[in-house]
């Protein structure tokens, strides 16, 4: 039985592939660490793309009996979810007879933020035996580091605009809301929710064409991990979207917890924004 085997650093993982380019990132940096990669893109969600390259197993999302079964076959312990996903309604799940008994728990964690949820969905899978890692445990790479990204930093004002982010974050975390917050002059213009960053600048964006933001340049992006959130599951990212975003929105730059927020290729990312003249910081987490 897989509950009764050793946590090994060198048995095969499972990856569990939501949308974006981040799947196959893992996948990579588990491959150069010389493990077998098994896939699990979920339909709907992954990217053919993505997941081409390695062994893989189409599943929908609810169909844990078959991942039970499918993992079993392939020798695995390690698992590792990562990517986007828009969370489903209870009734969308493509339930099979395994997930079906489960129902009860899986509708408990179902009241609750994403953190609830994934910390749950967590629980289940490491009650079958398995052992769940965060993607940045096996590519510590994607992790934004300390300091400036590229050419630009942030001004005083910027800074300030830092500080009151964070401090805001940390205040949304019992509510389990979102990861990222857009201040201006101390102005705080918008919150994450449901939509998700990229809508949220999107809108940041519309109300400044509007006039309804009267300072039409100005302000930080502010994305941190939630205090107390299970950091296997969705750490806050950024990618080229992100800044493509940020300069829609008028924004001064972004800022980031280094070693707790994972940078999608990294290399446009910092280009994009020396282009733009955006600076992308990684920072040190309150205490």
């Amino acid at each position: 039985m897989i509950a009764d085997a050793p946590a090994t650093e060198t048995g095969p993982v499972a990856i569990i592939c939501g949308g974006g380019t981040f799947p196959l990132i893992v996948a990579d940096a588990v491959a150069r660490q010389g493990r077998r990669v098994v896939m699990f893109p979920l339909t709907g969600f992954a990217d053919p793309a993505t997941v081409e390259r390695y062994p893989h197993h189409w599943a929908k999302v609810g169909q844990f009996g078959y991942f039970l079964k499918v993992a079993r076959q392939e020798g695995v312990r390690d698992v590792i979810m990562i990517g986007s996903l828009v969370r489903p309604a209870i009734r969308q799940l493509a339930l099979d007879w395994k997930t079906l008994t489960l129902m009860p728990r899986i509708a408990r964690y179902y009241y609750g933020g994403d953190d609830h949820l994934l910390t749950g969905v967590g629980r289940i899978f490491e009650d079958h035996g398995f052992r769940l890692l965060g993607a940045h445990d096996v590519a510590p790479e994607i992790l934004v580091p300390e300091g400036a990204l590229g050419a630009h930093k942030p001004a005083e004002a910027d800074s300030a605009d830092m500080t009151r982010g964070l401090a805001l974050l940390h205040a949304m975390g019992p509510y389990d809301i979102g990861q990222a917050v857009v201040v201006s002059n101390n102005h705080v213009l918008a919150l994450e929710a449901a939509e998700g960053t990229d809508e949220m600048l999107a809108r940041v964006a519309d109300l400044r064409r509007r006039g309804r933001i009267r300072v039409q340049t100005g302000g930080v992006l502010v994305k941190a991990p939630k205090p107390g959130q299970d950091r296997r599951f969705d750490l806050p990212s950024i990618g080229p979207a992100t800044i493509a975003g940020a300069v829609a929105a008028g924004l001064s730059g972004i800022a980031v917890i280094a070693g707790g927020t994972i940078v999608a290729d990294a290399e446009a990312v910092v280009a994009a924004a020396d282009r733009a003249g955006l600076f992308v910081v990684g920072i040190r987490e309150a205490p």
